[in-house]
C-alpha cells in the first residue's frame, strides 16, 4: 500500500496540464487548454484542461477528472499505478508497505503481463551488459550500428541468449507463472516442452505512451534462412501492434514541441535519428501503417513527415501510407533518401545540422511528391499520364476538409497542366462512388452563396436539473466566499400598503444557500446532485480551509466526474481575449450574491409552478371542485407573484 503522505504529495505536486501534455497536444485557449480527444476520433477539439481548477473534461466521451483519473482512463492504470507513475515523473520518493502474498495473487491478469514484460526487459538488458555472449554478440552489434551506451540504455536494448530456454527457466525460477510467460509470447509452450521465442536475438522493447513495456521486437544476427529476420511479440491483452508506434514514449514531448512527427519504418531508424538529435521520430513497428497509429500521432500534432528508403519498395510503402494519413485529416509531407540509403544509414553519416538541412530541403508536400514520382513513371505516355492524374485525385478525395481539397486540386492542375474543371468533375465522381460504396446518401455540392436553413429542433431543457446543477457549481466555486446578501421583505407603509424593502446581511455563500433551501424544505431531485450537495455542505462546514482540488481528489470516480462536468461546462463556451478588443466582461466574482439569490428564487418559482400544475391535474382527474385545493392554488400563485417581483429586482440590481 502507498502511504497517505505520498499520495498527498503527488496530488500537491502534479500539474494536470503537464501530465496530459505528455499524451495530448494542448493549445492555449484563454485561461484553459484545448486538444483533440484521446478517447474518440474527432476533428474539432472538445478536450479541455483547466490549470486553475486542475481538472480536465472530454466533451466527446463525457469523461473527466484530475491527473490520476486521466491516467486511469487513458493508460488503464489502477489507482496505485497512476500514483506511482506521477511519483516517478515528479521525482517523489514512494513510501510503500510490502505487499503480502495474498495481495500479489489478487493482481489481475493485465498487471501480471506487464510485470512479466518488465522482468524480461531487465533480464535482456542484464544479459547484454553482464554476460560474455551478450557483450560479444549483442553489444558488438549495437556498437557496429553506431549506438552509444547511453542510447542503448535509454531505449532499454538487450540480448536474448542463444539457448532454447534460458529466459524461461530464469523467469520461472524468479516466481513468474508459465501461463503469463506464454500469454506475452516470451515463451512458447508445446505439451511438456518450453522454448524462448526470442532465442539468439538482439531485443528492442516496445513502450506504451506512458513508458510501460507492451512487447518486444527481436532481430536475429546469424544467417538462418528458416528464421525471420525480425520477430515481434504476438498479440496479447496488453500488446496490439496496430495501435502502438515504436519510439512514441521517447518522442511524444518533442513531437508536440516541434509540431511535427517523422515517420520511419524500422527500430534502428528511430534510434539513430534520436541519437543524432532529431527526437520527434517514430516507427510503425514493422507493420503496415494503420488508422489507430495515425490517430496516436494526431493527439500530439497535425503534421507528419513520411521518411522512406531510397529503393522502390520503400517508395511504394510510403505512397500506401499517405492516403491513410490524409483520411485522418492530417498534413503530410514526404522525404526520400538517396538510392541505397535509409534513415538509419543516412543519419549515421551526417551531423545534426546536415541531417536537419537535408530534411528541410527535401521534404515535399504529398501532391508534389506523388506527381513527380508518377509523372516520371508515365514517361510521356498519355494513357499512363491519365492514370497518374486519376491516382493523384484519388488521394485528394481522401481529405475530409473541403478547402484543402480545392487547394490541392488547383495545385494538381498547375503541376499536371490540366483544367481544374476536369479535376473537380473527377473528384465529384470519386466522392459519389465512395458514398455509394459505404451506403451513405450522396449530397451534391450547393451553389455558391446558397443559404440553406438547417432544420434544428431545440433540445428540451430540464430547468430543475439545470438549477440544481447551478447550485452545485456556485457551492464549488464560491462556497467559502463571504458576501452581503440583500433580502427583500414585505413592509407596511404609513398609507397601509405593502411593499418590498431591502434588508442586507453578511454571510458565507454556502450558509446562505443551505439556510434558504432548509427554509423552503427544497430537495434535490437528481440523485448525484443530492449526494454532492450534502457532501459539499458537510466539507464546507468542517473545513475552513476548503480547497476545490483537494475536495475533488477525495471523491469517488463517479462523483468526481460529475463535479468535473459541472465546473468545465461553462469553460467550454467561454470567450477569451476580450480585453484586447476593448470589451471588459463582468466577472461572476463581482456579483456572487446576485447569482445566488437569482438561482434560489428561480428554483422556488419553478417548484411553485410545478405544484400548481399538479393541483390542477388532480382537480381535473378527480372531477372535483375542492375549495381547499383552490385556496392552496391561490396562495401559491400569490407567493409566485411576490417571488417574481423579488426576482425582477435582483436581476435589475446594480453591483
Amino acid at each position: 500500500m502507498i502511504s497517505k503522505s505520498t499520495i498527498e504529495q503527488v496530488f500537491e505536486t502534479a500539474r494536470v496540464e503537464e501530465v496530459i501534455g505528455d499524451f495530448v497536444q494542448l493549445k492555449k485557449s484563454g485561461s484553459n487548454f484545448k486538444g483533440l480527444s484521446p478517447f474518440s476520433d474527432e476533428r474539432s477539439p472538445s478536450f479541455m484542461v483547466s490549470p486553475v481548477k486542475q481538472i480536465w473534461k472530454d466533451f466527446s466521451s463525457g469523461k473527466g477528472g484530475n491527473a490520476v483519473t486521466f491516467l486511469m482512463e487513458h493508460e488503464h492504470f489502477t489507482y496505485p499505478e497512476a500514483i506511482k507513475y506521477l511519483a516517478k515523473k515528479y521525482n517523489i520518493e514512494i513510501e510503500e508497505t510490502e505487499q503480502t502474498d495474498e495481495q500479489k495473487q489478487e493482481a489481475n491478469e493485465r498487471e501480471s503481463l506487464y510485470l512479466v514484460n518488465e522482468f524480461a526487459k531487465q533480464y535482456f538488458e542484464r544479459i547484454l551488459f553482464k554476460t560474455d555472449q551478450g557483450q560479444a554478440i549483442g553489444l558488438s552489434y549495437f556498437k557496429e550500428r553506431g549506438f552509444t551506451n547511453e542510447t542503448i540504455k535509454l531505449f532499454n536494448l538487450g540480448y536474448s541468449l542463444d539457448d532454447w530456454q534460458a529466459f524461461t527457466d530464469e523467469a520461472l525460477k524468479q516466481g513468474y507463472q508459465l501461463e503469463f510467460l506464454e500469454k506475452t509470447g516470451l515463451s512458447i509452450v508445446k505439451t511438456d516442452k518450453k522454448f524462448d521465442r526470442f532465442k539468439g536475438r538482439v531485443m528492442f522493447p516496445i513502450h506504451s505512451m506512458s513508458g510501460r513495456i507492451l512487447g518486444f521486437g527481436g532481430r536475429i544476427l546469424k544467417a538462418d534462412k528458416k528464421a525471420a529476420k525480425y520477430l515481434n511479440s504476438p498479440e496479447s491483452e496488453v500488446y496490439h501492434k496496430s495501435k502502438i508506434l515504436y519510439g512514441i514514449y521517447h518522442a511524444k514531448q518533442s513531437i508536440a514541441k516541434e509540431d511535427n512527427c517523422y515517420l520511419v519504418e524500422g527500430y534502428t531508424d528511430v534510434i539513430q535519428f534520436y541519437q543524432t538529435g532529431i527526437k520527434n521520430v517514430v516507427a510503425s513497428s514493422g507493420t503496415a501503417l494503420t488508422p489507430e497509429q495515425i490517430r496516436l500521432v494526431n493527439r500530439l500534432t497535425n503534421n507528419i513527415t513520411v521518411l522512406f528508403d531510397g529503393d522502390a519498395a520503400g517508395i511504394r510503402a510510403s505512397i500506401r501510407g499517405i492516403d491513410l494519413i490524409l483520411e485522418q485529416g492530417m498534413n503530410v509531407r514526404v522525404c526520400g533518401f538517396p538510392e541505397g540509403e535509409d534513415p538509419d544509414s543516412f543519419a549515421k553519416k551526417n551531423t545534426l545540422d546536415e541531417l536537419t538541412e537535408y530534411l528541410n530541403d527535401n521534404s515535399k508536400d504529398f501532391i508534389q511528391f506523388k506527381a513527380s514520382l508518377l509523372v516520371k513513371e508515365a514517361n510521356n505516355d498519355p494513357i499512363k499520364k491519365a492514370e497518374t492524374i486519376r491516382e493523384i485525385v484519388n488521394s485528394i478525395a481522401k481529405i475530409p476538409d473541403q478547402i484543402k481539397k480545392e487547394v490541392y486540386i488547383q495545385e494538381c492542375s498547375r503541376i499536371m497542366d490540366i483544367s481544374e474543371e476536369v479535376l473537380f468533375t473527377t473528384l465529384a465522381q470519386l466522392d459519389k462512388k465512395t458514398a455509394q460504396d459505404s451506403n451513405k446518401p450522396y449530397k451534391t455540392e450547393q451553389k455558391a452563396f446558397q443559404v440553406v436553413k438547417p432544420e434544428v429542433k431545440a433540445p428540451k431543457v430540464d430547468l430543475q436539473f439545470e438549477l440544481e446543477r447551478k447550485i452545485i457549481e456556485i457551492l464549488l466555486l464560491y462556497g467559502t466566499e463571504t458576501e452581503d446578501f440583500e433580502d427583500l421583505v414585505l413592509k407596511e407603509t404609513e398609507e397601509g400598503e405593502l411593499q418590498l424593502e431591502p434588508v442586507t446581511h453578511n454571510a458565507k455563500v454556502f450558509e446562505k444557500i443551505y439556510l434558504d433551501l432548509q427554509e423552503d424544505e427544497m430537495q434535490f431531485t437528481n440523485t448525484n446532485f443530492k449526494s454532492l450537495y450534502y457532501t459539499i455542505i458537510d466539507n464546507l462546514h468542517q473545513d475552513p480551509e476548503f480547497e476545490l482540488k483537494n475536495f475533488i481528489n477525495r471523491l469517488d470516480q463517479e462523483l468526481a466526474s460529475d463535479v468535473t462536468s459541472i465546473l468545465m461546462n461553462d469553460e467550454r463556451y467561454r470567450l477569451h481575449d476580450w480585453e484586447r478588443k476593448n470589451i471588459i466582461p463582468k466577472e461572476k466574482l463581482h456579483s456572487i450574491s446576485q447569482l445566488v439569490t437569482q438561482t434560489i428564487l428561480t428554483l422556488r418559482c419553478y417548484l411553485i409552478d410545478k405544484k400548481v400544475s399538479q393541483y390542477q391535474s388532480d382537480t381535473l382527474r378527480e372531477n372535483a371542485n375542492s375549495r381547499g385545493i383552490l385556496e392552496d392554488v391561490k396562495d401559491y400563485l400569490g407567493l409566485k407573484m411576490l417571488l417574481s417581483r423579488k426576482l425582477g429586482k435582483v436581476v435589475g440590481s446594480k453591483f
